[in-house]
């Protein structure tokens, strides 16, 4: 598509009642933070740019995590756990990580409270010895235990994963796209030679494109980081990129070849097979909860949430429709023996009898972007029938059929709302990337206010022109496509 083109949408629609104020069109970072509020994901903290994840936003990092479990043991990396406290003198080693991640680490120099006498209440005592940094991540530690770990090239390769929360001093955060404390996962492996640490570090970024596009069905774009944009202490860092439906890039996953950097830094030696001395050669890797945000970001509309079933809490939301008494032990019997049936298939399921209003219950359901809602009421009972509606679709799609054709397809049906959700995003991603043939395109299509990312040939990067751009807009090279063998870099603003 060419920079003259926008993904702009239409004002001249007529609106319609939705469920989130504001709509996405009207102001997206608010409608962002309504979704998260209606669909009862997270809250803000008391402690300073963090966030509390609620029940439903858990499960969906439960359902994540397990998924992206699974794929990481099926590259023989297996799970360990390091301290969340960091000795300075860890850090120091490696002088290009530290000054990469210095103006965000939070420290901790005392280890006990007292009375604070003279003004009341409590303060810091007993200084330590050494401060301790909160890890922004392990590099550093993990590599102090691989140097007592790995003598001999039969120890190699080593694969460790660990699942963590981190702490990076964010000074403007956003729930789940960028909070002081975020949980993740951060992969590091270690390796005889350099090529096996190259082919590794690619693995695992096509690990992460497979998760986010087959589980969050969230379509990426896979390539490496300009030099500038690399990860502190790298060789090279590989990136998987999602473009959102405001535009704007979001890093989804990086895998990060160090090369033998982490490795002479904390001494990290194996003797090889010809007997000698060498230093091994690492990757680090890391996904983490920021991916719900792209979630939202990706799939939401302005009724709320729609969640992938792959990683939903619940594939069926049950609405018990009782108008009065008289109905509602057979209807609540009925409804009862239809999730213990979805429960015997491993369709997660949900059947909501709280006393809530049957409207709230509905709205709920679809704020919370349950794929399937289920309402059950006397005639449904009487007909051996349910009704049923995809959220991904709305009220077009609500059916009333019986509860054994709706058994047996009900597997094919959440097989469907994941892939339409993923080519709908996917349609949506290449709507936004424009390709342009000069700078002067490139402030042409910003300037205009389009919507998306521009590609152009990488060499246009290293100008004075490009770096004024990169102010002026605030815009930032994404990443550099594989597709395009590093020929061209998307550019654009980002999360």
């Amino acid at each position: 598509m060419t920079a003259t083109q926008t993904a702009k949408k239409s004002n001249a629609k007529k609106k319609q009642k939705t469920a989130i104020v504001p709509t996405r069109e009207e102001n997206f970072p608010e409608w962002y933070q309504s979704v998260i509020k209606a669909a009862d994901l997270a809250e803000n903290s008391p402690t300073r740019g963090c966030m509390v994840i609620k029940p439903y936003g858990y499960g969906i990092w439960e359902n994540f995590q397990a998924e992206l479990d699974k794929q990481i043991k099926q590259h023989g990396v297996k799970n360990a756990y390091f301290p969340l406290l960091i000795p300075l003198k860890f850090l120091e080693k490696e002088a290009e990580h530290i000054d990469g991640f210095a103006k965000e680490c939070a420290v901790v120099t005392h280890h006990r409270l007292e009375e604070d006498k003279e003004n009341g209440g409590l303060k810091p005592a007993g200084k330590l010895a050494e401060p301790m940094i909160i890890r922004p991540t392990s590099e550093t530690i993990i590599g102090e235990s691989f140097a007592g770990w790995i003598n001999s090239y039969r120890d190699l390769p080593l694969k460790i994963n660990q699942w963590a929360n981190v702490m990076r001093w964010e000074m403007r955060t956003r729930l789940f796209l960028r909070t002081a404390e975020f949980l993740w996962q951060e992969g590091h492996n270690a390796f005889a030679t350099a090529e096996e640490a190259e082919t590794d570090a690619r693995a695992m970024l096509d690990m992460y494109t497979e998760f986010a596009e087959n589980i969050m069905a969230i379509p990426v774009i896979k390539g490496e980081k300009t030099p500038e944009e690399r990860f502190p202490g790298a060789v090279a860092t590989y990136t998987i990129e999602a473009i959102l439906q405001d535009g704007k890039a979001l890093q989804s996953a990086t895998s990060h070849n160090l090369g033998q950097t982490f490795s002479r830094s904390a001494n990290i030696k194996f003797q090889s097979s010809e007997g000698n001395e060498e230093f091994a050669w690492t990757t680090s890797w890391g996904m983490s909860s920021r991916m719900i945000g792209g979630l939202i970001m990706t799939h939401a509309d302005d009724d709320g949430m729609i969640v992938p079933p792959k990683v939903a809490p619940y594939h069926i939301y049950i609405i018990p429709i009782i108008h009065n008494d008289a109905d509602k032990t057979q209807i609540i019997e009925y409804a009862t023996k239809l999730k213990n049936r979805l429960d015997a298939q491993n369709i997660r399921s949900e059947l909501d009898l709280s006393d809530r209003r049957i409207p709230d219950k509905m709205w709920g359901c679809i704020k919370q972007g349950v794929p399937v809602r289920v309402e059950i009421g006397k005639r449904e009972v009487e007909d051996a029938t349910l009704t049923h509606t995809r959220r991904d679709i709305g009220r077009n799609s609500k059916t009333t059929e019986s509860v054994d054709a709706f058994c047996q397809k009900i597997s094919n049906i959440l097989d469907d709302i994941q892939k339409s959700l993923y080519q709908k995003a996917y349609k949506r991603t290449e709507d936004m990337i424009f390709d342009v043939n000069n700078l002067s395109e490139v402030k042409d299509f910003f300037v205009c206010g389009n919507i998306g990312q521009v590609r152009f040939a990488t060499e246009l990067l290293n100008s004075d022109e490009f770096s004024k751009l990169m102010q002026e807009f605030a815009i930032s090279p994404r990443c550099m496509p594989f597709e395009d063998d590093g020929q061209k870099v998307i550019v654009g603003k980002a999360y």
